[in-house]
């Protein structure tokens, strides 16, 4: 790869120092009994053990979040006072849909690059298994009436209210994986582009194999054994390690699944999409001249990173405009990139965004371009599975993302520069240009 001069005038250098995650557990699964407050407090601490950053370097603590805990307001602050950084420490909670995580990385990146702090810690976590359950109004309002009965008959007559009341919980979960402002779930964006890109099933499912086969090579080979932390989760506390959701998959397994979001004649499947999984991944984040003054190892060097809006109804190809603004910023090119992580909401998603960057009439037509951005190779995409083999904790993706960005190029021989990217629900793309070495000027 031709190495190109993209450090233009940033006054500060951003390192990440340290980095870790939990294994991801499916839904109900593994992690059943730990909610998002324990999940972020087991990984900060054991970021913070593995690193030599103390607890009293930190300035500040961001961390991302979507199913925002009632009974945990602010998150990130309950996360860091749990987790043991000081009551002095100053921590916010960040929200992006599935950003989210990589928002609580830009976010701590900026207040660095401005002066205000020289170490941030920063990640996401997401406990999807502890969604709520949401009432009705009716019912809500006539439960509010209940404390303040005094007679027998007054109580009665409220209970007769709350029985008369709509009491059918809803899915706090999946009203959350819809997007309001065009009536549209998650999964019916899929299928769109699915059809407008005329993405088949068979493509799909073959993208999911290989994501799955990845994943568990890259388990195998013991690659993730120094990203993922061990946790010991209630009842049993037996050692948990590897990612949950990783199948011994077969085209024929995927094959056999129904259509989840356009029934009968869809093509996105619950074998084809992300996992609905908990976890939380944790980052130090430090400016370039005070790690290096610390003595503190360096991952890698935080250069830029973008969001972009999109059309609600195709959120899921985000990725493209946010990378080709990250891009285009320093006339780099797909082909100047040597690792590419894309998140996998769906299988067509990313087949969707691949489609989409080697376009011509989308470069033409909705970037400006006089050719298509290029795509990445297969052998550099995503090359140790994605969610749709790992999971998806939406406030934790992000941040996930940037670590292994961070290690695949720390550990690939020519290093290099590397884009993470996701789409998120709405009609928004987030991308983040990282290096394994300091930026030439």
């Amino acid at each position: 790869m031709a190495k190109r001069s993209v450090m233009q005038g940033n006054p500060t250098e951003v390192v990440v120092v340290a980095g870790i995650r939990t294994p991801m557990g499916k839904a109900g699964g593994a992690f059943n009994l730990l909610s998002a407050v324990d999940l972020g407090a087991m990984a900060v601490r054991e970021v913070l053990a593995r690193s030599p950053v103390r607890s009293d370097d930190v300035d500040q603590v961001i961390i991302g979040n979507v199913i925002q805990p009632s009974d945990a307001a602010n998150i990130s602050r309950v996360i860091a006072l749990t987790a043991g950084i000081p009551r002095a420490t100053p921590a916010h909670t960040v929200h992006r849909n599935c950003a989210s995580g990589m928002q609580a990385v830009t976010d701590a990146a900026e207040k660095i690059q401005s002066g205000r702090a020289d170490v941030v810690l920063a990640g996401g976590v997401e406990s999807m298994t502890h969604a709520p359950l949401l009432f009705h109004d009716q019912f809500r309002a006539a439960m509010a009436k209940l404390p303040k009965a005094k007679s027998i008959q007054h109580k009665l007559a409220v209970f007769a209210e709350i029985a008369r009341a709509p009491w059918k919980p809803r899915i706090a979960l999946l009203e959350g994986l819809n997007d309001p402002t065009v009536n549209m779930g998650m999964g019916q964006t899929a299928e769109l582009l699915a059809r407008e890109f005329a993405i088949s099933r068979r493509e799909q499912d073959e993208f999911a194999l290989q994501s799955h086969q990845r994943a568990a090579a890259a388990w195998d080979s013991g690659w993730y054994d120094d990203e993922v932390m061990r946790l010991f989760a209630p009842p049993s506390y037996a050692s948990i390690h590897r990612d949950e959701g990783i199948r011994n998959q077969s085209m024929q397994a995927l094959a056999k699944l129904k259509p989840v979001f356009d029934r009968p004649l869809g093509t996105v499947t619950a074998g084809n999409s992300s996992q609905i999984t908990d976890g939380a991944a944790m980052l130090i984040l430090a400016s370039r001249a005070k790690a290096e003054a610390e003595g503190w190892p360096i991952m890698g060097y935080l250069h830029d990173w973008a969001y972009a809006g999109c059309d609600p109804e195709r959120m899921g190809l985000g990725p493209v405009y946010a990378t080709h603004k990250l891009l285009s910023k320093y006339n780099l090119s797909i082909s100047d990139l040597t690792r590419m992580e894309i998140n996998e909401a769906f299988a067509v998603q990313v087949l969707a965004c691949l489609k989409a960057m080697d376009s011509e009439s989308f470069a033409s037509e909705k970037l400006g371009l006089s050719k298509p951005m290029g795509v990445p190779d297969m052998g550099q995409l995503n090359v140790n599975g994605g969610a749709v083999a790992l999971g998806h904790p939406v406030g934790m993706s992000g941040a996930r993302l940037i670590l292994t960005m961070l290690r695949q190029l720390k550990k690939d021989a020519d290093g290099g520069l590397g884009v993470a990217t996701l789409c998120i629900g709405g009609g928004q793309g987030g991308a983040i240009l990282v290096r394994s070495e300091p930026w030439k000027s």
